[in-house]
């Protein structure tokens, strides 16, 4: 493995019950990327992030995170999950949803230090929502559960901030908000997203993975409506997004 590669993914394949859903599968990240995941629905991007996760177990290949199987090397990654997956009418203030993210990191055995809280508020405040903290999850319009679920990945510090479709459900504007946040936090995090919007997110990542079952990554400047239909197997229209 070269020296700045953090994520090494070699000649994966994956199943759950019948056809390959990944199919030898290999990348490498380096660190410092910003990558972006796109395909169709099914076309395995969720189910290749949950290997890398350590979620899953690879059918044959292997996955390395920072040199270590995915389960030891994952404390190093801050997981945002899908927007329509997430349970928001829990009763938890958002404070206490980013405290979350330090389950099972956090030096106390019992309740939370003091330095937590305060890693909590520097989360808030980079996101954008400090002045949000005490409101339930349920009062929150998307883009601030957006920015909160954020919060919540990047409150342990990772290395690696893991992103699976972050602005589904959410409008153009709020879009380019929560990637402009990105942006800036891939000054020090290596970052990888899942997008349906192939258009959009070549105006901020690095290089573009589509992946359909195999996987083929793209510096964004080789993407063409030729690359595209070619993997969703269908005209596809990129949308050209005004900043």
């Amino acid at each position: 493995m070269k020296p700045d590669t953090i994520i090494k993914i070699d000649n994966v394949s994956f199943r759950f019950d019948g056809p390959l859903v990944l199919d030898h599968v290999s990348l490498n990240i380096a660190k410092g990327e910003f990558l972006g995941i796109v395909g169709p629905n099914g076309g395995g991007k969720s189910t290749l992030l949950k290997l890398v996760l350590g979620l899953l177990e690879p059918e044959s290949g292997a996955i390395s995170v920072l040199g270590k199987s995915p389960r030891r090397g994952r404390s190093a990654i801050g997981y945002v999950p899908q927007y329509a997956a997430f349970e928001r009418s829990f009763p938890i203030t958002v404070q206490d949803a980013v405290l979350l993210g330090l389950m099972g990191k956090s030096r106390r055995i019992f309740g939370y230090a003091n330095a937590d809280y305060q890693s909590v508020r520097n989360a808030l405040k980079e996101t954008e929502i400090g002045d949000l903290k005490d409101r339930l999850l349920n009062t929150l319009s998307g883009g601030q559960l957006q920015r909160m679920l954020i919060a919540r990945a990047l409150v342990s510090k990772p290395e690696i901030l893991i992103l699976d479709e972050p602005t589904s459900n959410i409008d153009s504007r709020v879009e380019e908000d929560i990637f402009d946040l990105l942006k800036r936090l891939n000054e020090r995090s290596t970052i990888l997203v899942v997008s349906h919007d192939i258009g959009f997110i070549s105006e901020y990542v690095t290089r573009v993975a589509c992946l359909n079952r195999t996987l083929v990554c793209h510096e964004t400047s080789a993407i063409s409506g030729k690359t595209i239909e070619e993997l969703y197997g269908s005209p596809v229209h990129m949308i050209q997004h005004s900043h």
